[in-house]
């Protein structure tokens, strides 16, 4: 899966999911660490690539502007530790390849995976 991980996410799990064979870049790699929501989503869709998150803005955002992409993949875990989350996306992320390639609002808590397909209406 093409990600465009946010400085919200930290660079070791964009280590971790790139070590799985997904193709993640931190944002902050191509962008100022202090982008916009705006400019990364743009980013986002120009490189073909979902956006993951921990801000809720960016699914705001999208959902808003009816956009149709980039997906989004936002992280809603009662445990922000390395651990939790690497292995919380170990495990669904290849699940959720089908919608993200169609456009999609993710949001992945504790228990449950949410999808929206894009537009929101």
């Amino acid at each position: 899966m093409r990600i465009f991980a946010d400085v919200h996410i930290s660079p070791i799990s964009v280590q971790h999911l790139n070590h799985l064979g997904h193709d993640v870049v931190r944002s902050n790699s191509v962008l100022p660490d202090n982008a916009p929501d705006s400019e990364i989503a743009m980013r986002a869709m120009t490189d073909e690539r979902a956006v993951l998150t921990q801000d809720l803005g960016f699914a705001t955002m999208i959902a808003l502007a009816r956009a149709t992409r980039p997906s989004i993949i936002t992280l809603r875990l009662s445990d922000s530790r390395l651990e939790i989350v690497n292995r919380i996306l170990e495990t669904v992320l290849p699940a959720l390849e089908e919608p993200i390639l169609a456009g999609a609002i993710v949001t992945i808590e504790d228990e449950r995976v949410r999808i929206r397909e894009l537009p929101i209406r």
